[in-house]
């Protein structure tokens, strides 16, 4: 044997197995598993480094299903929300119904101007052309009755005798007073008014309709049927007649009435008016002008019960 073959290898272990070899397995296993460990230190170290993580507050599942089910409102949506149902103070409560008394008094007053203004409303242009003039006429009427009070007081400033004077005017005056007052008989320009009622419709109230109109057109006088109508004169229904102050008169209804004739007959012809109204009850309405009325029914004159004179 050589001497290369008698010296031992040195790689080789006593048990016969390489040395070396298995050395650096070993070693290379061991290094694995280091190496292993160094590749599961870097994350843990990181994660240390940051800030513990905050966990979620938990919600409360109820209001979650609330959420989700609350549907979204839209602005106009939250504005009715806002006003509805209302919230009524007693303040406002108050105001409300004083309001509504207003709004409510005005309108009673709006429809009962309508309906007196409905007459108006389909007359032809000639009757409103007669209802301004009458309404002039009493104007012009009135004014000359202002005029002539007015003379009278300066002539009472300006007379020299203011005593005879003052006596002159009473005397006049009270000629006038008088057939005011149906007390003594009265002459002048006017209209006669018959009212023909065969159906027996024709009722007091429109008999004292057309007085009053005859008065407002500025009738000085007036009789009806031999009763002088004043300013205390009542009508009633009387079975199939109409009583003036007590006293009953049957048709023809014959007005004797005193005045300006212009302002008379339009007064009572003016649409809607007193002719109007008894035509519509089928009672035959005549009216006629005259230069010369006599008034000669009298009236007794009274003495007031209470009313006594306040001039000093």
């Amino acid at each position: 044997m050589s001497d290369h073959d008698e010296t031992p290898p040195a790689n080789l272990r006593a048990d016969g197995g390489p040395k070396i070899g298995g050395q650096k397995n070993g070693g290379q296993r061991e290094t694995g598993q280091k190496n292993s460990g160094r590749e599961e230190t870097p994350p843990t170290r990181l994660r240390r480094a940051l800030p513990e993580e905050v966990a979620p507050e938990p919600t409360d599942a109820s209001e979650e299903t609330d959420q989700e089910e609350q549907p979204v409102l839209t602005g106009r949506q939250r504005l009715v929300m806002g006003l509805w149902p209302p919230r009524v103070t007693r303040a406002q409560l108050i105001v409300a119904l004083l309001l509504f008394g207003l709004g409510f008094g005005l309108a009673v007053q709006v429809a009962s101007n309508s309906d007196n203004d409905s007459a108006l409303r389909g007359a032809r242009q000639t009757d409103l052309v007669r209802i301004l003039d009458e309404l002039d006429d009493r104007t012009q009427r009135l004014e000359e009755e202002k005029q002539g009070l007015e003379d009278q007081r300066t002539e009472l400033e300006n007379s020299s005798d203011q005593a005879e004077e003052a006596r002159k005017q009473t005397v006049e005056k009270e000629r006038q007073l008088g057939i005011l007052a149906g007390t003594v008989a009265a002459e002048g320009p006017g209209i006669t008014l018959t009212i023909n009622d065969t159906k027996g419709t024709v009722e007091a109230d429109m008999l004292l309709d057309a007085i009053q109109e005859l008065r407002a057109a500025g009738a000085e006088a007036i009789q009806v049927n031999g009763v002088r109508v004043v300013a205390s004169t009542y009508l009633t229904d009387s079975g199939k007649g109409i009583s003036v102050d007590g006293n009953k008169i049957t048709q023809p209804y014959r007005f004797k009435v005193i005045g300006k004739p212009q302002d008379l007959e339009p007064a009572l012809n003016i649409p809607g008016g007193v002719v109007q109204t008894l035509e519509k009850e089928q009672a035959t309405v005549i009216v006629e002008r005259a230069d010369k009325i006599i008034v000669d029914a009298l009236r007794a004159a009274k003495q007031p019960d209470y009313a006594r004179s306040s001039s000093q």
